[in-house]
């Protein structure tokens, strides 16, 4: 794999020289399972010309594999900040280190200068955001039936009966004493107008001699008994609320269709089409139907497998951010390769009750900030030695 990341900044950015190559996430932390990725991450310094000029990169990625490779400026600038993500790279665990440029020496002799109090923050906030994407309210893989089952417009049509709205596909039903449930007024049979001055309203009219005499829900033997009965049976040409077999294009779908109505023809009902709540619908449905092409699968499958509607691997994360930054404040470092990865792989797997955890991680956060109060850390990281390291690793590299 190290041949290939090389080959990969070189084809990113020309002349861009790789300072740190390593294997990061679960294999860094101890936490992979059989089904896990193996993601990657590291450090490189560009060319002087394009320091130099305007074409400065930060990073570059490459999502097909989940690798994010930092420039040494945009890596230093992360670490006096207190980046969790970017101390977890400084401190990845010699088994995960493919590839070091001996001018990143420079970088790791000082990395112990780089833990401040500031880490109460920055990791006590990452372990926040887990909880957060943990709880998943707005995930899609615990997203109710009605929300990613595909709907059609007449689900947002209501039929107005005095003081109350009624679903139209509920309206239109009828259900005889000693016959099966059918269709009263069929959607194809129908004819629909706006009314005036009223947005998102409209008037329904009903041909019930074009339904009695074609509707396929009537049988044969009755379809032809009532053509004889209405002797010519004529057709008023309406066109339905909606096109039949109307597909799933939005833009085949989301208006009502409108009618001509002969003169002397009767209303059966005023009807609101929530056009609003649809076209949400529309949208959500098709994130969904991206989501569901794109998403994990096995953790999918872990997570509707132990059935709490909680992320394992966001709670497991928040976890072991927590608990690292409990050693930080007590000075025992940034602990990558985790000891305790049994406890956080069951974590991940809900064998634990999610939600009490929550409650239990959300404490124990509260904690961190005391801790760290107690400490013997600096307030921050000292913004000369980001510049004096930066300028000696630029100019050994460029022979300045």
């Amino acid at each position: 794999m190290k041949e290939e990341l090389l080959k990969f900044i070189e084809e990113k950015l020309p002349g861009a020289i790789p300072l740190l190559l390593v294997i990061r996430g679960s294999h860094a932390y101890g936490t992979n399972i059989e089904t896990s990725d193996t993601d990657f991450s590291g450090v490189f310094i560009q060319n002087i010309d394009d320091i130099l000029g305007l074409n400065y990169i930060q990073q570059i990625n490459d999502s097909t594999n989940d690798t994010v490779i930092y420039e040494v400026r945009r890596f230093l600038e992360l670490l006096e900040t207190n980046n969790p993500t970017i101390l977890e790279l400084l401190n990845t665990p010699e088994d995960c280190i493919l590839y070091k440029h001996p001018i990143f020496n420079e970088i790791l002799d000082n990395k112990d200068k780089f833990i401040t109090k500031t880490c109460s923050k920055s990791f006590g906030g990452y372990a926040i955001e887990q909880i957060k994407k943990a709880k998943g309210l707005n995930k899609k893989q615990n997203w109710e039936k009605n929300k990613v089952c595909r709907k059609d417009v007449l689900d947002f049509v209501y039929v107005i009966q005095e003081d109350k709205t009624i679903p139209w596909k509920i309206w239109c039903m009828e259900k005889p004493q000693y016959s099966l449930e059918y269709i009263k007024y069929e959607n194809k049979f129908c004819g629909v107008v706006n009314l005036p001055h009223a947005k998102d309203l409209y008037a329904v009219y009903h041909d019930e001699v074009a339904q009695l005499c074609f509707s396929e829900n009537t049988s044969e033997d009755d379809r032809e008994s009532n053509k004889k009965y209405y002797d010519e049976p004529y057709n008023l040409g309406y066109k339905g609320l909606i096109k039949v077999d109307e597909g799933e294009k939005f833009e085949e779908s989301n208006s009502l269709r409108l009618s001509s109505i002969p003169k002397g023809e009767k209303v059966i009902c005023n009807i609101i089409y929530n056009k609003d709540s649809y076209s949400s619908h529309c949208k959500d449905f098709n994130e969904y139907t991206k989501w569901v092409e794109n998403r994990n699968e096995q953790r999918y499958v872990d997570t509707t497998k132990h059935g709490q509607k909680i992320d394992g691997k966001n709670m497991m994360h928040c976890m072991r951010l927590i608990t690292m930054a409990k050693e930080i404040g007590r000075g025992e470092g940034v602990i990558v390769r985790r000891e305790d990865s049994e406890y956080l792989i069951s974590i991940r797997r809900g064998e634990l009750d999610l939600e009490e955890l929550i409650k239990k991680s959300e404490e124990q956060i509260k904690n961190v900030d005391d801790i760290f109060n107690n400490s013997n850390l600096p307030d921050k990281v000292d913004s000369n030695l980001i510049n004096e390291l930066l300028v000696k690793i630029r100019r050994n590299i460029y022979k300045l």
